[in-house]
């Protein structure tokens, strides 16, 4: 995990060392808009921070550096006001964010694929179950039928219990 500063304050640097021995990451600064999307072309940053007045200066090259970011955390701060305690006040705030968002997009896809999954199980339980009650079916075919029935029950009876985020039956 990395963070980008983008910013022309003197002693951006001195800042940028503060931050990364506080939040045991490494910091890169850029200088300007050519620099820092050289960076983003060369790497992934877990964090994009740009300098407030850069951004309103030149606002058309805050936009490429956030279209460039990825799946960066775009911060914008004015780093004439701002110190490096605020500064990694604000990133852990941002990092704390996503990591919660990530892990509620997780339980929310485990929920989906686990409503599907039921979906599936259910149809094939049923389809089984009608094609065995049907007209004649040929001993060998009746039998893979409900073996498939009998699967499709276990399965469904697994999928009763709660999933974790990780798919996994919750004990």
């Amino acid at each position: 995990m990395s963070i980008l500063m983008v910013t022309g304050v003197e002693g951006a640097r001195n800042c940028a060392a503060v931050v990364g021995a506080q939040l045991g990451m490494e910091v890169e600064v850029a200088e300007g808009r050519k620099a820092s999307l050289g960076a983003l072309r060369r790497r992934e940053f877990s964090v994009v921070v740009v300098d407030e007045t850069m951004a309103e200066c030149d606002p058309a090259a805050a936009e490429r550096i956030w279209e460039h970011a990825g799946l960066a955390i775009p911060l914008q701060i004015n780093f004439a006001l701002a110190g490096a305690a605020r500064l990694i006040r604000e990133i852990r705030a941002a990092l704390h964010r996503r990591e919660r968002e990530q892990g509620l997009a997780r339980r929310a896809a485990a929920a989906a694929i686990e409503t599907e999954l039921k979906s599936t199980v259910a149809g094939l339980l049923l389809h089984s179950q009608l094609a065995l009650n049907g007209s004649e079916v040929p001993s060998p075919i009746a039998d893979r039928l409900r073996m498939v029935a009998d699967l499709a029950g276990n399965l469904r009876q697994q999928l009763s219990a709660p999933l974790d985020v990780r798919g996994n039956t919750a004990a």
